[in-house]
């Protein structure tokens, strides 16, 4: 006859997927009873609502159905309480940053430019998309909280989950996860009108409240300009550096530079320089027309003393892609070059001097 205890070791088996530990462990196991070839147990969740609940109770039914002679498993459910959230290391179910701690992010990335309309958003997409394709773990935190646009590029809609540490990001065709005011807003055309510090605490719950799981890269797009989304960027989220997005116009390499020096007042490394909207390339000759002035990026980014990653097209298929959510699907060779670059320079994540402790 099968013991409580040949139970207990078949669900020890069973893992978490947020928590990345087994059930037993983490006292979800409850209340093992045997009888005649049926056996019964309670699972304590950390959250009833919890996404994942459908697949612990598969995966421990299957765990002791393996055992020999059970032919019968009755799982019933139940919530933990604060004081046992609290000894596994959640705090309670409305702790403020709980899923920080469960979060191993290997290098997060800013992408930032003093001016708008240069295309951060898009450089922000394409570099996941082109570390994702070569098989890395990636996320995106739109940090631009007034003006997102990463959910309309990835073709996401809808509010995402709760999960046992924090809210679950939603995640794109390839795996890519991702987090946006856009998606916590009633409709898509919904505006947030806040203040300053309303966005940092966004932007800081972004970082501290989603369960990112394990990343080797988190990319963040910020707005334009260099104050509160910025800067709290900055002081807040461990920052491996920035990446300084321009075009070919004197206009934007100015506002550029200032992008640049609020960087390196913050003491936040400057990773590259990437120039957007560099050329066009006519589809019926092949022939490269510099729409908005000739280059300039590999001189401005002599001039500031950062590494050049690389010029971008001005595309229509870009504007294409992302009109219809599927900025995946741009080849990732014509990126690729940026993304390599880009992986060249940058370090492992450090804490900011400047970060509050």
């Amino acid at each position: 006859m099968v013991t409580e205890e040949q139970i207990i070791k078949a669900l020890a088996g069973v893992i978490d997927p947020e928590l990345h530990r087994s059930l037993v462990e983490l006292g979800m196991v409850r209340n093992v009873r045997i009888q005649e070839g049926k056996v019964s147990f309670t699972l304590a969740l950390t959250i009833p609502e919890c996404p994942l609940k459908d697949q612990l109770v598969a995966e421990s039914r299957a765990a002791v159905l393996a055992l020999d002679k059970i032919e019968e498993v009755q799982i019933d459910l139940t919530e933990m309480t604060d004081e046992e959230k609290r000894q596994i290391g959640l705090g309670g179910s409305q702790q403020s940053g709980a899923a920080e701690r469960f979060n191993h992010i290997r290098r997060v990335v800013a992408v930032m430019s003093g001016k708008g309309g240069v295309g951060k958003s898009l450089v922000t997409a394409l570099l996941a998309v082109a570390f994702r394709q070569d098989g890395q773990k990636v996320g995106v935190l739109d940090a631009d909280i007034t003006g997102p646009s990463i959910p309309k590029m990835f073709g996401l809609h809808g509010a995402p989950p709760m999960g046992a540490v924090g809210i679950l990001p939603a995640q794109t065709r390839t795996g890519i996860k991702v987090m946006s005011i856009n998606l916590l807003l009633p409709a898509e055309d919904e505006a947030v009108i806040w203040r300053g510090p309303l966005i940092s605490s966004a932007i800081k719950q972004f970082w501290s409240e989603v369960f990112w799981d394990d990343l080797d890269w988190l990319v963040v797009d910020l707005p334009p300009g260099t104050s509160d989304a910025a800067l709290t960027v900055m002081q807040s989220l461990l920052l491996s550096g920035v990446v300084l997005v321009s075009s070919p116009q004197e206009l934007a390499e100015m506002v550029v530079r200032k992008a640049a020096r609020m960087a390196r007042k913050m003491q936040v490394p400057l990773l590259g320089l990437v120039e957007n909207m560099s050329y066009f390339v006519c589809p019926d000759s092949g022939r490269r027309y510099e729409v908005f002035g000739p280059s300039h990026g590999e001189e401005m980014a002599q001039r500031l003393e950062v590494p050049f990653l690389g010029r971008l097209p001005l595309d229509p298929r870009i504007a294409e892609l992302c009109d219809a959510g599927n900025i995946e699907d741009y080849p990732a060779e014509a990126f690729v070059s940026v993304a390599y670059a880009l992986a060249q320079t940058t370090p492992e994540p450090r804490r900011s001097p400047l970060q509050p402790r």
